[in-house]
């Protein structure tokens, strides 16, 4: 799951600051750039350190932390300000990746007990 998230994490967090145009045209217009740059670079940082723990093979309780809380609150915002009307309704696409995300770790979480067992 490390690996899943981190790439989505990484792709989605570097769009804006490769191309803040094409981010704009499918997200929809925004006022504070700035505070766009801070989450892109925000969420990049997360992807990249989920993508260190694919690669040690070291998914600890730390980083199924981030991922988890990580892929929750940004469900809780995409959904909530998409339903509001504050941002488009395509960040509702991220919201069920974002869960999709969460059950796949959970999913992972109860395997590999079950394995331990």
């Amino acid at each position: 799951m490390s690996f899943i998230q981190g790439l989505y994490y990484a792709a989605t967090g570097v769009w804006p600051l490769v191309s803040m145009d094409t981010f704009l045209a499918v997200t929809g217009p925004k006022t504070d750039l700035w505070l766009v740059r801070t989450v892109s670079l925000l969420i990049t940082s997360i992807g990249a350190a989920l993508l260190v723990s694919a690669k040690t093979n070291q998914a600890t309780a730390p980083i199924g932390l981030l991922a988890v809380s990580s892929a929750a609150f940004l469900t809780w915002v995409d959904a909530n300000y998409s339903l509001r009307g504050v941002i488009w309704p395509v960040y509702l696409l991220d919201a069920f990746v974002e869960v999709g995300l969460i059950v796949g770790w959970v999913a992972t979480y109860l395997i590999s007990r079950r394995a331990t067992r």
